[in-house]
């Protein structure tokens, strides 16, 4: 029987909800170079650019306009059921965005931080902004401007919780990747790690991408995430699995 699960959501899964994927087949970032608005070092370089970047995403995803899709919802609804019954769930996003929240999920983990935070370089400190941040914000810890910086993981700098999700993938049963490519580290070797562990791996993506999981599932996520999960919690309360 399953005692754990592991999930690692990607890009995949938002954009159903009319959120952007990370880049373009051109490779821009909403019209920006990555290096622009996702390093440090383009955070350094104009730091009223990033802050407008991340400023427009953070209004489109309080929009009202974005709202957790059936796949968001059907995680949430899974992890429930699943808690009820003794198992232990694990939801790790690269999203940053708030969906998989709205959408009722609890035991989840944001990679590469959120959107709906803002973090002080000075105390490290990390707060809530539901407002646009400018170089004149003030931080609340420190009450001086020029230290906020959004709460996003860029390019060059360590993803959060590795620690945490190195130990969950260790003693995992069943490891499932939803709506990501696989390609971006460390994620894309949580896979390995996962079948190092014994565990069975799924994928869950739009489109067929040559993976080695020892399933895959390929269609929308609104669709194919809820079918999955529904099946699995049924196989589960007649306790085959």
């Amino acid at each position: 029987m399953l005692s754990s699960i592991v999930v690692l959501t990607g890009a995949g899964i938002s954009a159903e909800s009319g959120i952007r994927t990370f880049r373009a087949a051109d490779g821009l970032w909403e019209e920006h170079r990555v290096e622009e608005v996702a390093s440090p070092e383009g955070f350094a370089a104009d730091p009223a650019l990033v802050h407008g970047f991340y400023n427009e995403r953070r209004r489109h995803l309080l929009s009202g306009s974005v709202r957790p899709n059936p796949a968001h919802t059907a995680l949430a609804r899974f992890e429930r059921n699943y808690g009820d019954k003794g198992g232990e769930f694990l939801l790790i996003t690269q999203n940053i965005d708030n969906l998989h929240e709205e959408a009722g999920s609890k035991n989840l983990l944001h990679l590469h931080g959120e959107l709906l935070k803002m973090r002080c370089m000075g105390s490290g400190r990390v707060f809530d902004i539901r407002e646009d941040l400018s170089t004149n914000s003030r931080c609340e810890c420190c009450n001086e401007a020029g230290l906020l910086r959004p709460h996003v993981v860029w390019f060059g700098e360590m993803p959060l919780y590795m620690e945490r999700i190195a130990e969950a993938l260790a003693v995992c049963d069943l490891f499932i990747a939803i709506g990501t490519s696989g390609n971006v580290y460390p994620a894309a070797g949580f896979y390995e790690t996962a079948r190092r562990a014994g565990a069975r791996t799924v994928e869950i993506n739009l489109e067929v991408t040559g993976s080695r999981f020892d399933e895959q599932i390929y269609g929308k996520a609104s669709e194919t995430v809820p079918a999955y999960l529904q099946k699995l919690m049924q196989q589960f309360a007649e306790r085959t699995i």
